[in-house]
């Protein structure tokens, strides 16, 4: 019998695919599996649906000679050591597209979020200290009719693009690739360098992959490019970010803001973060919907589904069968 292991509590629709091909376990416990803990629970299992924090490393491909395929439910897949899983004939899948208007959802919440002092002002409200209307009280910043520089304009990217239409913005873009013109005039997005769209935007949204390139993507260096009363919002990976310079620079108000939702070393955030009011802190929840959440855990089974009965993956990244 086909044995399939799933690293935490999933939607019953996702359950009932992966049923229909083999036996399911599921880790139905708060805590995150992960080292040995995880190693002891797939290492005969034929396939395991996994989260983007559960590290799938060389050692535990090594000791786990029956798995054919992970699911992974997410869009990044830097938790699976990639390299090791190809080395040892293990397919490896995602979940794109499906989590596009969520995260470009929540990115929004962010932008407007930092922008608009919302979490200062619901914590001074909560604390009993609301005595009446102040001409001073909690003074933001404008979206409406604002640059909006956007660090990768891929899929989640260009649905952040689009919903920027409605603030009537300026949008800049970059990319390690620049779209062709059809598009950029399409959404109305023009293509400028790293530099250029640090030095000239109000509100600065990363989402672009992680990689050995793109680590600490956003420096000091870059940092420092940017205006004294702009923002800065990830909802993409946490290492884009250098978040020690990060916080230097608002705790220094070089600066107006950040809105993160993911971190450098996640779960830990570096220290003094917690402490500033400039800066709004998430528990990475972009694809944190309903109806986002089932859909991704229904590819991650639909991939693994596939695999297990000898058909294609749908969303593979792994070579030979990247499409």
């Amino acid at each position: 019998m086909v044995k399939i292991f799933v690293t935490s509590k999933i939607s019953d629709s996702a359950l009932n695919i992966l049923k229909s091909v083999g036996e399911v376990e599921v880790w139905e416990k708060e805590e995150t599996l992960n080292g040995q803990a995880l190693l002891d629970k797939i290492q005969d299992h034929d396939a395991v649906l996994t989260m983007v924090n559960n590290f799938i490393t060389d050692d535990i491909l090594q000791n786990a000679p029956k798995l054919k395929v992970i699911g992974n439910c997410g869009v990044g897949y830097n938790n699976i050591d990639i390299a090791s899983a190809e080395k040892h004939g293990v397919i490896v899948t995602n979940t794109p597209d499906v989590l596009n208007d969520a995260t470009a959802d929540l990115t929004w919440a962010l932008i407007l979020g930092i922008a608009r002092r919302i979490v200062e002002a619901d914590k001074f409200v909560r604390e009993g200290k609301f005595t009446g209307w102040l001409p001073h009280l909690f003074i933001g910043n404008l979206v409406y009719g604002k640059k909006l520089g956007i660090i990768g304009l891929g899929r989640i990217g260009t649905a952040v693009c689009e919903r920027a239409k409605g603030f009537n913005m300026d949008v800049y873009y970059y990319n390690r690739n620049r779209l062709p013109i059809e598009k950029e005039q399409a959404l109305n997005a023009t293509y400028a360098d790293l530099d250029r769209l640090l030095r000239e935007c109000d509100y600065i949204t990363i989402h672009a992959p992680l990689n050995e390139e793109s680590h600490h993507l956003i420096g000091r260096d870059e940092l420092n490019l940017m205006k004294q009363d702009a923002y800065l919002i990830n909802t993409s990976r946490g290492p884009l970010v250098d978040e020690q310079a990060l916080y230097e620079h608002l705790k220094a108000g070089k600066i107006a803001g950040a809105a993160l939702d993911v971190y450098e070393h996640e779960p830990k955030i570096v220290e003094g973060l917690l402490e500033l009011d400039n800066v709004i802190l998430l528990p990475h929840i972009g694809s944190a919907t309903l109806e986002t959440r089932a859909q991704m855990a229904e590819l991650a089974a639909k991939n693994i589904a596939n695999v297990l009965t000898g058909k294609e993956p749908i969303t593979p990244v792994t070579k030979g069968w990247r499409k």
